[in-house]
């Protein structure tokens, strides 16, 4: 529990915490996993895109052309960069301080959970007047980060390594590992397909992620965009 003084603010369990206008929230692993992070993201979403979608046929020799092996390759290359950060992420969520541990479980066992949940998505829904404040995320954002990323980015490394496994061989590593992904979906297709549909889950919440943040600096008075620069989070008025 945070024991600094000024301003009254809750956290996302319901608890009541004193704290002062600026608190650190944001350790430095956690904050370079999430640009790194994001950036993989990035690559891995136009690449995934385009091999959905391949671009038309480059005029000219196959020999002279590698468009889509250089494709293939950001997308691997930022898949296993993603995997990576995730297992070093999920290490430091049992390192670092109790703001790591939030993405990974949603404390549905508490009632006064519940109770802000519900207050955050009239917030949202501009049917309060005054938000509450948070010193790490607020329950909507905890339950959206914990369900539309961490559960969604689980599943796509796991389908994408099964992927991956195709051309390795029955013999590799990554076939060892998530082959047992193809006695769920025998036709390879379909993993190609549910893979595909985990790329839109995560754009939609990337598009939700960075309206909430821009939206929760304007109106309620709490840094969100820089806390995950400087890891402090700073309140500009009182609860």
């Amino acid at each position: 529990m945070t024991d600094i003084s000024r301003i009254d603010v809750a956290d996302s369990h319901g608890e009541r915490v004193v704290s002062q206008p600026t608190v650190y929230v944001y350790e430095a692993p956690v904050r370079l996993w999430h640009w790194v992070n994001a950036l993989a993201i990035l690559v891995l979403i136009v690449t995934g895109y385009l091999i959905g979608s391949p671009l038309p046929t480059v005029a000219g020799e196959a020999s002279q052309h590698f468009v889509m092996g250089y494709i293939r390759f950001a997308h691997f290359t930022a898949g296993q960069i993603m995997a990576v950060g995730f297992l070093l992420r999920g290490y430091w969520a049992f390192m670092g301080n109790e703001h790591s541990r939030q993405i990974y479980f949603v404390p549905v066992w508490r009632v006064s959970f519940w109770k802000e949940l519900a207050h955050e998505i009239r917030w949202y829904a501009f049917l309060e007047k005054a938000p509450k404040k948070y010193v790490g995320h607020n329950p909507l954002a905890q339950s959206a980060m914990f369900v539309m990323y961490t559960l969604t980015a689980a599943f796509m490394i796991v389908t994408g390594f099964a992927l991956y496994s195709e051309g390795e061989g029955a013999g590799s590593w990554e076939a060892k590992l998530f082959g047992w992904v193809f006695y769920i979906w025998p036709n390879s297709q379909a993993v190609h397909t549910w893979h595909h549909l985990g790329m839109y889950v995560i754009v939609t919440f990337i598009i939700i992620h960075i309206y909430a943040a821009v939206r929760e600096d304007i109106m309620s008075r709490q840094s969100i965009i820089s806390s995950m620069i400087s890891g402090e989070r700073h309140f500009k008025d009182g609860a």
